[in-house]
């Protein structure tokens, strides 16, 4: 009898892996706490931003909630950077599958934030208005951060340590090349401003329009070429936290990624937020909107460990500061997910909507039992859907029968942005 009790023990017994593993999950350690801060000065008033942290993943449930941050820089007007204000959230949300755990939820929000873009930029261009925004979302689930982007707003993590990295890429057409190249292949040209006498002045722009960005939502003027596509890159912080600072070109344009990290340590994100606007203004003045959000993920029942104050620099050192920024920002990126700081679980920048929709394995079917577009989730009976593979040149694993698919004005979108055919929208 003892015998058979203490193999029915023994059989019951929990790998000490599996034990630490269950114990991590219920651990507070999970959910780390959130404080945010918001600062901004106005010349155009073509700025502006979101901050929603009660969002649920299932409704009802607290202990799903999560936390969104976003930057909108208008161009043009500011109707693009409200309609993107008001929509996007919840077109990007529309698009993930009910039902799903959180690491499925995460695994399927990369794509979302494709089409949540698209379907935005889609149903603002129908507006026939020509505004364009560019877009920076920044979505907070514990310790994971997910970040899509299209412009040249930026978001870059301050690790704790004073490791300071870039999770977006700017879409200037000035300094990014294979932007450049994309948009020339599919029907732009890029060049600069011509005065009289042949002269070319300022940035790269993309004729027709004129716009100094590769990716954007609306501009409609500009054409099809100009894409919605984000970026997209998704994080897993050390539960040593760490600080997120999301800000218009009018702080980057005076600051580099360093330098407004640095100006900012040691203080709350409200003050944070306010002091990298403050510091901005004082280096180039206030030439554009700048709007800065500062969101610190910290540990739970712990603050912040403040760091040392910035060193005084004099103006020849700042400036070469500044030049190096850029790209030691992006190698520190791989360093820090090398040491452990930073695991880096998704990056995808490719322009191309095939690549970015996946496989058939992503189809999802809608409760009525019919195919959805996996751009603006409207019903497809199985005669109307396009997959969209169908006609790729891109992808050399193209199958035009694989999902998924897409309803035939997102079809002709898709076509429109890889210079398949010209834009089929006129402006108003």
């Amino acid at each position: 009898m003892a015998s058979r009790e203490g193999r029915r023990h023994h059989q019951d017994l929990v790998p000490l892996a599996a034990l630490i593993s269950r114990e991590m999950r219920n651990e507070k350690m999970e959910k780390p706490n959130v404080r945010f801060g918001q600062a901004a000065q106005s010349r155009k008033g073509e700025d502006y931003f979101l901050i929603k942290t009660d969002c649920q993943r299932v409704p009802g449930n607290p202990s799903s909630t999560f936390s969104v941050f976003a930057i909108f820089d208008g161009h043009n007007g500011n109707a693009a950077a409200i309609y993107t204000k008001e929509n996007l959230l919840n077109h990007v949300l529309g698009a993930i599958p009910r039902g799903l755990g959180r690491d499925e939820w995460l695994q399927a929000l990369p794509r979302a934030l494709v089409a949540g873009f698209v379907k935005t930029d889609k149903e603002f261009q129908s507006r026939g208005e020509t505004s364009g925004t560019t877009a920076t979302v920044v979505i907070v689930d514990r310790w994971t951060v997910t970040v899509a982007s299209v412009g040249d707003s930026r978001c870059i993590l301050d690790a704790q340590g004073g490791a300071v990295s870039t999770l977006t890429v700017d879409h200037r057409l000035e300094e990014n090349v294979e932007e450049r190249e994309r948009v020339t292949a599919s029907g732009g040209e890029v060049g600069r401003l011509s005065i009289v006498g042949g002269a070319e002045i300022g940035p790269l722009r993309c004729w027709p329009g004129g716009l100094c960005l590769s990716r954007s939502i609306g501009d409609m003027d500009v054409g099809e070429f100009i894409v919605p596509i984000p970026y997209v890159k998704q994080v897993k912080l050390s539960n040593a936290g760490g600080r997120l600072i999301i800000a218009s070109d009018g702080i980057w344009d005076a600051l580099s990624s360093e330098m407004a990290a640095q100006c900012c340590r040691g203080l709350p994100a409200e003050l944070a937020a306010r002091q990298v606007v403050k510091e901005a203004l004082r280096t180039r003045g206030l030439k554009d909107d700048t709007t800065c959000i500062v969101v610190d993920i910290i540990p739970p029942d712990n603050t912040m460990q403040p760091q040392p104050p910035p060193k005084k620099q004099n103006k020849l050192r700042a400036l070469l500061f500044r030049k190096k920024s850029l790209d030691s920002a992006n190698k520190l990126s791989k360093k820090l997910s090398a040491v452990g700081i930073v695991e880096e679980l998704f990056e995808e920048g490719s322009a191309m909507l095939a690549e970015r929709l996946g496989n058939e394995e992503n189809v999802v079917q809608s409760t009525s039992g019919l195919f959805t577009c996996a751009v603006c989730q409207i019903d497809l009976a199985p005669s109307e859907g396009i997959s969209v593979h169908a006609g790729s040149i891109f992808s050399t694993s193209s199958k035009p029968w694989q999902g998924p698919f897409l309803c035939a004005d997102c079809r002709n979108k898709k076509d429109a942005m890889e210079g398949k055919r010209p834009s089929g929208v006129k402006v108003a």
